[in-house]
């Protein structure tokens, strides 16, 4: 077995390939999007060619065609795949390493369902496989012909799986979830559908025959589907940074509205890039980020107490009986070798000055302690937070 230290570093070099790999990936998607947006037919454009684009960069200008049948292929085809391959199978080591191996700290949760690791990891897995059968079902369906309506079902077929996991996952298990589907769908798209219509054309090029337009058709289609789910992915992939996000009672309903908000961005870009004005849509989506951060506002948990004044050593107590058991120099709690991202509550000293995040994971949401591995009460929360009212500027 690894210890912990090598293991926190197998980890991190995972993590960091899944970004660089992310960023690349969703940088060409981007790119490529823009660049079908923009490309014009211009009166002196190459015979053959469907439109062209001019752009300066770097000190130098880019003359960039598009065809859609060029006359000859040359030797050097460049291919973008790897970059979604790499970003996936990083992404899953990730959720295995973290979320399957370490179930019971960070996806089970005894309050909502008693199960094995085992069992988790099933469940987790099959969200995967069967999200990616019903939306390879919906995106072969009449539905595409009506971008509203697919765009609907959608948001709701999401919703539905946030809420589904949401009863059984712990919440921040939950979120990734979402968020390892609509990667695992992306990259379905680059691996069943993008590549193999751009092997056809390619064989169809070099065969001296009519490519299947068919195919690049949906091809296109299920880049542009990728397109808006780059925003969503990004937002799950940074959330654990915003418990108040997915630590909210009403969490699917939160990334179902930051799911919105994200493709509404992403659609004014690429309207915008189409030549077509849209004076409402960026408003509109700033509006719904204002509404969610109203909704998203903590309640107050102190109704479950009687007092309104708590003694210093009472919230140091609590603190001490719920948190420093993982949050040590030494931690106490089973699966816990190191405290989590450093943090340690040994004094009251280390209490105070952390009070901000004591107040984040353990009295505004439920995050902490995880799983509720050590039973902290509602009642020792409203505690909690009166201490920390009282005693703290946190």
């Amino acid at each position: 077995m690894l210890g912990p230290h090598l293991s926190d570093w197998l980890h991190l070099g995972i993590r960091w390939l899944h970004v660089i790999a992310g960023v690349v990936w969703i940088g060409t998607s981007f790119y490529f999007v823009w660049l079908n947006n923009h490309v014009r037919e211009t009166p002196d454009q190459p015979p053959g060619s469907e439109a062209e684009l001019w752009a300066v960069h770097g000190g130098a200008f880019y003359r960039v065609m598009k065809y859609q049948k060029p006359p000859t292929l040359p030797d050097k085809l460049h291919w973008f795949k790897w970059e979604a391959y790499t970003t996936w199978l990083s992404g899953f080591s990730l959720l295995v390493l973290i979320f399957y191996i370490d179930a019971p700290l960070f996806l089970i949760d005894p309050a909502k369902v008693e199960m094995t690791r085992w069992t988790a990891a099933a469940i987790g897995t099959a969200t995967l496989v069967l999200g990616w059968i019903v939306y390879e079902a919906i995106s072969r369906s009449a539905l595409l012909d009506s971008p509203v309506w697919y765009g609907v079902v959608s948001l709701v077929l999401i919703t539905g799986v946030a809420i589904g996991l949401s009863m059984v996952f712990t919440d921040r298990g939950a979120y990734i979830h979402v968020g390892a589907l609509l990667g695992t769908l992306m990259a379905g798209n680059v691996f069943f559908i993008i590549i193999p219509a751009q092997r056809e054309l390619v064989a169809a090029m070099e065969e001296g025959r009519e490519p299947d337009v068919e195919l690049g058709k949906h091809a296109g289609q299920r880049s542009l589907h990728n397109n808006y789910m780059t925003l969503p992915v990004l937002f799950i992939m940074i959330s654990s940074h915003f418990p108040f996000t997915y630590g909210h009672e009403r969490s699917w309903a939160v990334l179902g509205g930051l799911i919105v908000v994200g493709a509404a961005i992403r659609h004014w870009y690429n309207l915008r890039g189409q030549g077509h004005d849209n004076v409402w849509l960026m408003p509109a989506a700033a509006l719904g980020m204002i509404v969610l951060a109203l909704v998203t506002v903590p309640s107050s948990n102190r109704s479950v107490v009687d007092t309104e004044t708590v003694a210093f050593q009472k919230g140091v107590d609590i603190v001490h009986a719920r948190c420093t058991p993982c949050h040590s120099a030494t931690p106490t709690q089973p699966g816990f070798p190191v405290a989590p991202k450093d943090i340690v509550f040994d004094t009251s000293d280390q209490m105070v000055n952390q009070a901000a995040l004591i107040r984040a994971f353990a009295v505004d949401t439920e995050i902490m302690p995880l799983a509720n591995v050590t039973s902290m009460t509602d009642e020792e929360r409203a505690i909690l937070e009166i201490w920390l009212d009282e005693h703290t500027n946190g």
